[in-house]
């Protein structure tokens, strides 16, 4: 087996996990979706093709090289699948009957095996393919932007910038056009996409978040691949590229399969925020009990203006009137690190071991001080801090 057949076996086999772990995160964020279940059927062709063909050449299957080309022809009716659920709307009929009967003609032929029809099947199933992308293309082009949200009409963007770009992807599958092509990549383009989709049904901020760490996979996986091709001293430029496809495609598989992983014990082990909002307490001391529970809170404790006679509670009550959580690493907060209020707090954040102070209320002060873990210390917790800071200041003292 040559290295390029090595390369391209590894890289469809990291497409067809990537792939599963997408569909399982899918199916646990929208699991009675229609559009989703319609994207399901069409990545399940995909990965089933990804799977097929990456086992083939690992093994040298002749009869699994040869039934990959049924889930390949399909692959144009899985796509005019999810474009009806876009635009909630039957494709012409037509349109339907050609891509399933030439899905099933071409898929059956490549299944056959036959070598005199293998270059002209291939042929005919690239131009098939790209046929039936173009019918897609076109039914979304030609849609009714006003009888789609402005989501949808968002999402129809999307599309069409991610089959721009998994086009030239998808063509170098096809090594009768292009026989020196030194790694397929279509596989890796499904990855691209399909992580460009988990990214875009997050907020603004965290999509930006996961943009960044993306970028930074990618260009990484990249520097990896390139890194790892110069080990053997015959590396030439076709190695190179081998060595970026299956580290590139490697990281955004592992990458895929963490998140997912991640968002399931997120699930299983409720977060902060989470068990305030289960919680069953009435009161604020029951409330703050009730937080006790989490790691973050293990270390609170609450003050009242009473326990703080010997830090000046005047004092504190006008510093802490335009202020709602401190963070030791900020201070002096604006102020000079000998001003009397300023040194009080920090005295008592120092008193505590703690690294946040959380003001219930300035008149009379009701104060809670608890010490953040470093691991934890990020801007998500902050926010939950804040939040929490205001549902406990709403809470009555008592029922």
């Amino acid at each position: 087996m040559t290295s390029g057949m090595i390369a391209d076996s590894i890289v469809n086999l990291c497409g067809a996990i990537g792939l599963g772990v997408a569909m399982i995160t899918l199916h646990r964020r929208d699991p009675k979706g229609p559009l989703t279940r319609r994207l399901l059927v069409a990545l399940g062709i995909i990965a089933s093709l990804f799977l097929v063909r990456g086992t083939a050449w690992w093994s040298g299957s002749v009869l699994l090289n040869n039934l990959s080309a049924i889930p390949a022809a399909l692959i144009p009716l899985g796509a005019l699948i999810v474009t009806e659920g876009i635009l909630r709307r039957h494709a012409p009929r037509p349109a339907k009957i050609a891509l399933l009967s030439g899905g099933i003609a071409l898929g059956l032929a490549g299944a056959a095996g036959l070598e005199t029809l293998a270059a002209p099947a291939a042929i005919l199933l690239a131009l098939f393919q790209l046929g039936g992308f173009a019918i897609c293309a076109w039914l979304l082009a030609t849609r009714d932007r006003g009888m789609l949200m402005v989501s949808e009409n968002r999402i129809v963007g999307r599309l069409a910038v991610g089959a721009i770009l998994v086009i030239p992807f998808i063509v170098t599958d096809f090594r009768v056009l292009f026989p020196d092509i030194p790694v397929r990549l279509g596989a890796l383009g499904a990855l691209l996409v399909v992580t460009a989709i988990l990214i875009a049904e997050r907020g603004a901020e965290t999509q930006r978040q996961a943009l960044t760490m993306t970028a930074l996979r990618l260009s990484s996986s990249a520097l990896l691949g390139i890194a790892a091709a110069f080990v053997a001293p015959d590396a030439d430029v076709a190695q190179v590229v081998r060595f970026c496809a299956i580290a590139i495609a490697g990281v955004l598989t592992i990458g895929l399969m963490v998140d997912a992983l991640r968002a399931h014990f997120e699930a299983q082990v409720p977060g902060v925020l989470n068990s305030v909002a289960a919680s069953p307490a009435r009161t604020r001391d029951a409330l703050i009990a009730e937080l006790a529970r989490h790691p973050i809170f293990e270390s609170a404790r609450r003050y009242r203006e009473s326990d703080l006679s010997s830090y000046d509670p005047q004092l504190l009550r006008d510093f802490l009137s335009t202020r709602r959580v401190l963070r030791q690493p900020d201070a002096p907060w604006g102020l000079t690190s000998t001003d009397p209020a300023v040194e009080r707090v920090v005295s008592l954040l120092a008193a505590n071991s703690a690294t946040h102070l959380i003001v219930l209320s300035h008149d009379p002060i009701d104060v809670i001080t608890l010490a953040v873990p470093v691991i934890s210390a990020d801007p998500a917790t902050e926010t939950a801090l804040a939040l929490l800071r205001r549902l406990l200041a709403l809470t009555p003292e008592t029922t």
